[in-house]
């Protein structure tokens, strides 16, 4: 996520960070460079010309120059910036009103409206309690509410029933009244999209709007289309009001662009974010941590949370008191690699450390195959439960064994025990506190691959 801005960044402050003290012709050319860092992050002109006129005063005044640490001091000015300029705070969803309160998701076509309108209705199920009703008004794009259809399903969702033929403000007359029968608390409206924006589409938006009174008026962006999502936001905007918006596909935008620009641009909050395929890969926005990613800080918070999510409270124990006594099972292992996964994979777990800058290019480096977890997962399910507490009796025949349990190769058993090996020393290490902190030992490196 924005790596090609971090990237740009990190680099920019390591080296205003290495001078003892900093004149107003270092901090004046690290602004110039900040500037350009931002530009080609795709990040609005207007935009990256009132950041840099907001922080200039403050980095060139008397608190830089005589700071103990004005490389740091500089970064903290960044920082507050960036955090104003992503909306200061996180929004919460307005969900108040007489249920059944209605969201209108809006957006061209391919933005991820439909896939959007299911995490979202997940993420509220899950989150607040709520039941949902999904409606899908996309008359016009072949199996459109189909699609909505089968992924409602899959995630035990309930969707209005499909009537053929019938128009899009016919469908969300039937939704109100079936809402208000069945006891739903939010409707979820999936609004028909175009390639571009036209009268017509904004017509109808607005008659929808008319009849569904919507709590919640939600532009649905794709992130990766930077300054085109920043402009398609203003003319949503201006012909129907919108409330707030959620962007998507936020993990493949190496730039950055369009979440930086849009609040600014638009004064409209963002509220989630889309980072990833699955249903599970939609976050609320918080603008200080998205913040603290951008300027290569790593985001512990998410980390936590997102590694807290649906873990057995005993297992959780049952490895802390392992760990402290500097004792790693395959079963301890077998958790950490489904938890992994759960979050992003190795690389996604990096993203969001703290002063990790060297483990990145290590992994980076090493060629990582995301692909053997899933691998590794199969070999330690294929091992007995004594071989998984005591991995030592593994033997030749065993070996054989448990490749032919998993698919695998010997050789492939071969290096998950090494790497099990280095990971159990590691372990012990940590457990005594002699693990550098944002470092990983190469023999561990070079034995992933």
């Amino acid at each position: 996520m924005f790596e090609n801005l971090t990237n740009k960044l990190e680099g920019i402050f390591n080296k205003l960070k290495r001078a003892p003290s900093l004149n107003e012709v270092q901090v004046e050319e690290g602004l110039k460079e900040i500037r350009q860092a931002l530009l080609s992050a795709d990040v609005a002109l207007p935009v990256v010309k009132k950041f840099i006129e907001d922080i200039k005063p403050k980095a060139i005044g008397q608190e830089i120059i005589r700071s103990t640490s004005p490389g740091q001091m500089l970064v903290k000015i960044v920082y507050d910036k960036l955090v104003e300029l992503l909306g200061s705070k996180s929004q919460e969803i307005n969900l108040k009103a007489v249920p059944p309160a209605s969201i209108l998701l809006v957006g061209l076509q391919g933005s991820g409206k439909t896939t959007t309108a299911v995490k979202l209705a997940k993420n509220l199920e899950k989150n607040f309690n709520k039941k949902i009703l999904l409606v899908s008004l996309d008359i016009y794009r072949p199996a459109a509410q189909e699609q909505l259809k089968v992924l409602s399903d899959k995630n035990n969702l309930s969707v209005l029933p499909i009537v053929k033929d019938q128009l899009p403000i016919d469908i969300a007359k039937r939704a109100n009244n079936a809402a208000k029968l069945s006891g739903v608390d939010i409707i979820i409206f999936d609004t028909a999209g175009r390639t571009q924006i036209d009268l017509n589409m904004m017509t109808e938006v607005k008659n929808i709007k008319a009849e569904a009174k919507p709590v919640e008026t939600i532009l649905v962006a794709d992130s990766l289309t930077g300054q085109i999502a920043v402009n398609l936001a203003s003319e949503f905007d201006k012909a129907v009001n919108l409330t707030s918006i959620i962007l998507t596909r936020v993990d493949g935008d190496g730039r950055g662009g369009a979440a930086l620009s849009m609040k600014q641009t638009t004064g409209k909050p963002i509220k989630f974010i889309g980072v990833g395929e699955k249903i599970e890969d939609f976050e609320v926005f918080h603008p200080d941590r998205l913040a603290n990613r951008i300027l290569g800080m790593g985001d512990v918070v998410s980390l936590v949370e997102k590694a807290s999510q649906d873990l057995d409270e005993e297992k959780i124990k049952s490895a802390e008191e392992n760990l402290k006594k500097g004792k790693f099972t395959f079963e301890d292992y077998l958790m950490q690699l489904r938890q992994m996964k759960k979050m992003g994979g190795m690389q996604g777990v990096l993203s969001l450390l703290p002063g990790v800058g060297k483990a990145k290019e290590q992994m980076k480096n090493a060629n990582v195959d995301e692909k053997l977890l899933s691998e590794n997962e199969a070999i330690i399910l294929s091992m007995t439960k004594k071989e998984r507490e005591n991995p030592e009796i593994i033997s030749g025949s065993r070996r054989k064994r448990i490749s032919l349990g998993s698919g695998t190769d010997v050789q492939s058993i071969n290096r998950l025990l090494k790497q099990f090996k280095i990971m159990s020393k590691m372990m012990k290490k940590m457990s005594k506190g002699k693990v550098p902190k944002g470092q990983l030992p190469d023999e561990l490196i070079n034995n992933i691959k």
